[in-house]
């Protein structure tokens, strides 16, 4: 049991401290609840947060059961999906895409995604249930060729560790629990509320001041996104 999102950041930037000061290294980690997680981690490692914007693919009949996850580039579907209507996977699709399109105009302007090319990007999240949001985000950020992609993680079921870690995309993988009990990240947490907007601005805004982030460049984005 974590008492927060910051303790479990600091327990985990613990496991990572060989990557302190090294200049390669670049923290991304996934909106909301990821970025108190993030903060803690490149802080103790002195490194830039970056952030992974996602949403999942709820199910038609339960929206808060992920069949699956979307980003601008790529999707992933699980097995959940197999007995869902294409039609509604491809409106969600679509959907899913204008509203991430609608944010990302709306949190960075013009501005234009970080590389992270030949980087050592360390992927973090509060926690993970199904595994698909985080391997979707791999999957995008793999395309921009770093040159390591690592996973840290508070919490998630042993499964979704291990689809995980068989991803070729993986170099290195952290969790400090994988439960047997499992039934969502916010059980492991004893305060768990919502991280909204605002917070998550100011986070990344007080994170990379040191890195010359000014008022409106609060971050530089690989944009993914998945939920």
């Amino acid at each position: 049991m974590f008492t927060n999102r910051e303790e479990a950041g600091k327990l985990l930037a613990n496991k990572l401290i060989n990557y302190k000061d090294n200049n390669e290294v670049v923290v991304a980690a996934i909106p909301r609840g990821g970025i108190p997680v993030g903060v803690e981690i490149a802080k103790n490692l002195n490194a830039p947060l970056e952030i992974v914007l996602s949403k999942k693919i709820g199910h038609p009949f339960n929206k808060e059961y992920a069949i699956g996850a979307v980003t601008l580039k790529n999707s992933i579907l699980s097995d959940a999906a197999i007995e869902v209507s294409q039609v509604y996977i491809h409106d969600e699709t679509e959907r899913i895409r204008k509203l991430l399109k609608q944010r990302l105009e709306s949190y960075y302007g013009d501005r234009k995604p970080v590389e992270f090319k030949d980087k050592i990007v360390i992927l973090v999240d509060d926690g993970v249930a199904t595994g698909n949001t985080m391997i979707s985000c791999i999957q995008l950020i793999a395309l921009q060729k770093p040159s390591k992609i690592m996973v840290a993680l508070p919490v998630a079921p042993a499964s979704a560790m291990k689809k995980i870690m068989e991803l070729p995309e993986v170099s290195e993988t952290i969790c400090l629990s994988t439960p047997f009990n499992f039934q969502a990240v916010g059980q492991f947490y004893e305060d768990f509320k919502q991280v909204d907007d605002k917070e998550v601005i100011e986070l990344l805004k007080k994170a990379n001041k040191k890195f010359g982030y000014g008022k409106h460049n609060i971050l530089n984005v690989l944009l993914t996104i998945f939920g």
